[in-house]
């Protein structure tokens, strides 16, 4: 869970897609669709996010409204058909809208990343030399700890929350976004073309809005969807050591914590938060492969 790819191999096997035009991006969409793989991801990914932006129209029992004389009720029960947890809270309300937060916590950390993370990593690539010198042996720092370590020394500095999670998260990302960004951008300003309109006059912000982007675009974003899946886990590990979201907000690694105890008594219920957790993440990580594959170059 800790390990993520280096970020220098993945942006250098991703620069094969430097250059896309609008006709090859219309002939990656088709690969894609002509891949079942990465449209099953893509469906299941959808359905659960469709589940989670109209989860108080599709699950009308209350994720919140506890029950004693109900507590841990079987997969398969009269009215809850996943069973319910230690306080008696319908499964199924709560796994939908659990999806909320905890795609939130997927999603926006790796977002913010990719935003800060590209700036960055673009400045330092254009400018070279000192600059880029100076900012990428300081960004060299957060490669001295383990993601997981460095995500709950970040929130644990910060106290427990859901913006302080967040905060934390953009911050573990960032330095890797940034190398991949940095690493293209280096490649991308060496060219010919980058070169002549240098020398034509253009400017620096002109160069880079018209030459540097639309090709390091392309490897970033293939690299920084394939975080999504890791940005998740670690959230959910947050939220499970008590460093995320807090209770009663339904949230797959806050469920996972509060429903440990009964994994002796009903442990498929208790499974359920980390099964929802699997099935996403591997959908991310399935559909940044199929992307990464439709956007290589053959020759």
């Amino acid at each position: 869970m800790a390990s993520v790819v280096d970020p220098l191999l993945v942006g250098a096997g991703a620069l094969a897609s430097i250059a896309v035009s609008s006709p090859r991006r219309r002939g990656v969409v088709g690969r894609l669709a002509r891949d079942p793989v990465a449209m099953l991801s893509a469906l299941v990914l959808l359905a659960i996010v469709l589940g989670a932006l109209f989860a108080p129209w599709l699950v009308p029992d209350d994720p919140y409204k506890t029950s004693m004389i109900r507590r841990l009720l079987k997969v398969g029960s009269d009215g809850h058909w996943l069973g319910t947890d230690e306080l008696g809270r319908d499964m199924v309300a709560r796994l939908v809208h659990g999806g909320r937060l905890s795609l939130v916590m997927g999603v926006a950390p790796v977002l913010l990343a990719f935003c800060v993370g590209s700036v960055i990593g673009v400045a330092a690539g254009y400018a070279g030399g000192w600059v880029n010198a100076i900012v990428m042996r300081t960004l060299d720092v957060f490669y001295a700890f383990p993601s997981v370590l460095l995500a709950v020394a970040i929130a644990g500095a910060l106290g427990p929350g859901m913006n302080n999670s967040l905060i934390a998260l953009t911050l573990v990302f960032v330095p890797q976004v940034v190398r991949v960004a940095e690493s293209a951008t280096t490649q991308v300003r060496r060219l010919d073309y980058v070169d002549a309109a240098r020398m034509s006059g253009a400017s620096a912000a002109s160069i880079i809005r018209v030459h540097v982007l639309p090709n390091v675009f392309g490897p970033v974003f293939v690299y920084t969807t394939g975080l999504v899946s890791v940005c998740m886990i670690l959230g959910s590990g947050l939220s499970f050591l008590g460093l995320g979201v807090k209770p009663p907000e339904p949230e797959w690694g806050l469920m996972l914590n509060t429903l440990r105890s009964a994994i002796y008594v009903n442990p498929v219920v208790a499974a359920l938060p980390g099964a929802m957790i699997f099935i996403v993440s591997i959908a991310f990580n399935l559909l940044s492969d199929a992307t990464r594959s439709a956007m290589e170059v053959r020759r």
